[in-house]
């Protein structure tokens, strides 16, 4: 298949990086089902999870095909694609780059093998000891080049767990997964697949969501609850932390691989899932609103009119509206087919700061006192440009209003921030930040309140992008971030030593423009102030 050699911009102002989805997985068992078109359906609706690249593989009971490309659900399969996509089970995936760079190689399912079988494995989450499984893969091969995704040029933690499933020829891959996912820390929902089984784990903090559904002829496990939904499967449970779970001809097996610590994400309910998921119970539009009616209650205003920037502040505005009593109207007029674009724009059109995205409504907005809700502030540009649209059509007064405490910290568990260096909070108090962005005022939700608004205990969440307070410990030795890999010699990838000084290493990029020396992104990111 094609490469994509576009390279990835964002919507309401070009070059503002907001935080980014991780990934969207999915897995079914169904014999008698087109599981291939199956699993395109349940892709699609987890598409707001990732963008840059699609792919389903499926089996037959001998032989396991992979389809994938950069690009969205819809650009990368078409009828005779999936057409091709025989079996009787499917996984699929929907990549946000966390660890690896956006590139054709790093697209997943990822695919390994051994004497015993085909191994292809989807990944949702973010692992922190990468450095340190690159290291175990390298003991494993034992001299010899590496085979596969790896030898391709896969820089993804997903390549590394392919490999370790796959590198033992003497065990089958039930046992040989129940050695492995102990061994990893960090973030994960894997669904991967041999010929015959399909398997789902999570990790035993289950920080990313994972869901299992039935369907009449099989089973289903999906990122989110609405993807179950959306092809007819009920609801079942979550998978559990800890849990490693295998269906074939025989049933649906469950194996405890280690003890549950739960520590879900808060930012799932904040901006990350679709309003309609269920997690651990709560419905995200329904934590979403009591977050808006918590800011009404902690920072109230005298305004005109509430409104929410689509699509995430728009639940969050809704609750502020009822709490206060101040009328709930639409400010913004959005762009309903610009999600991601590969064009970009011109320096010119940068200046002008072009509106791809959102409009704002000027005749309601003109002259009126607003209450502007959204979910969060990362580096401010979006703000500032939403102000502006509002004021030039003739806004009174835009008091802000934010569904989550201060970003501060960078997440290692499977969503891209910026640094802490460029992360506005950080350098700036609430009243300066106001002034950054040209509000008139600015509240932000208590941490406290958002969490509440959850209804999970504290103690089983994880907010380490507020607090600093990370759950899963980070290496010692510093080697974590986003392009960990592939500032590391590449021998193992490659069969031969190809690793060059730490100055080339800083000069490299990926294929969105990324510097990926050991200086940039969140590698260091805990060591800036």
């Amino acid at each position: 298949m094609a490469r994509g050699d576009g390279r990835l911009t964002h919507d309401l102002y070009p070059g503002e990086k907001a935080p980014q989805d991780e990934c969207g997985v999915f897995g079914v068992w169904a014999p008698g089902e087109e599981v291939a078109k199956l699993t395109y359906f349940g892709l699609y609706a987890l598409q707001h999870r990732g963008q840059e690249s699609a792919g389903i593989a499926t089996s037959d009971g001998h032989s396991i095909l992979v389809y994938k490309d950069m690009g969205l659900v819809s650009q990368v399969f078409d009828e005779s694609s999936l057409t091709s996509l025989r079996g009787h089970l499917a996984i699929g995936h929907t990549r946000y780059s966390t660890t690896g760079g956006s590139t054709w190689e790093n697209a997943q399912p990822t695919l390994g093998g051994s004497d015993r079988g085909t191994v292809a494995l989807a990944h949702n989450g973010n692992l922190i000891n990468s450095a340190e499984l690159r290291d175990l893969v390298d003991q494993q091969l034992d001299g010899r080049a590496a085979r596969g995704e790896l030898a391709r040029g896969n820089t993804s933690d997903t390549a590394l767990v392919t490999a370790l499933l796959s590198e033992n020829p003497d065990k089958p891959l039930e046992e040989t997964a129940l050695e492995v996912l102990p061994k990893l820390r960090g973030a994960f929902c894997f669904v991967f697949m041999d010929e015959h089984t399909l398997y789902a784990a999570r990790d035993p903090y289950g920080v990313r969501p994972l869901a299992l559904g039935r369907l009449e002829r099989g089973w289903v496990v999906a990122s989110e609850t609405a993807a179950l939904q959306t092809i007819g499967a009920s609801v079942v449970r979550e998978v559990e932390p800890g849990e490693l779970i295998a269906i074939d001809e025989y049933g649906l097996r469950s194996h405890k691989f280690a003890e549950p610590t739960p520590k879900g994400c808060v930012f799932e309910y904040v901006y990350l899932a679709r309003p309609d998921a269920v997690i651990r119970g709560r419905v995200v539009h329904e934590a979403r609103v009591e977050m808006g009616r918590a800011l009404a209650r902690e920072h109230p205003v005298d305004a005109d009119l509430v409104i929410g920037v689509p699509e995430s502040g728009v639940p969050a505005a809704t609750g502020y509206a009822q709490e206060s009593g101040i009328p709930f109207g639409q400010g913004f007029v959005k762009n309903a087919y610009v999600g991601r674009t590969f064009i970009q724009p011109s320096q010119t059109l940068r200046q002008l700061g072009i509106r791809l995205k959102l409009n704002a409504l000027e005749h309601a907005v003109k002259g009126k006192r607003l209450v502007v809700v959204d979910d969060s502030v990362v580096r401010g540009n979006t703000q500032r440009a939403q102000i502006r649209m509002l004021r030039e059509a003739g806004a009174a007064e835009v008091h802000v209003r934010i569904s989550s405490p201060p970003v501060k910290w960078p997440c290692f568990y499977g969503i891209d921030f910026a640094t802490r260096a460029e992360l506005i909070a950080n350098g700036l108090g609430v009243e300066e930040i106001c002034a950054s962005i040209g509000a008139d005022t600015l509240g932000y939700i208590s941490e406290d309140g958002m969490i509440a608004a959850t209804a999970q205990p504290k103690s089983q969440l994880c907010s380490a992008c507020f607090s600093g307070d990370y759950p899963i410990a980070l290496p010692e030795d510093g080697r974590i971030g986003k392009h960990v890999l592939e500032t590391l010699p590449i021998e193992l990838r490659t069969g031969h030593d190809t690793s060059v000084d730490l100055a080339e290493r800083d000069r490299r990029q990926d294929a969105e423009g990324v510097s990926i020396g050991v200086s940039g992104g969140a590698e260091n990111s805990l060591l800036h102030p």
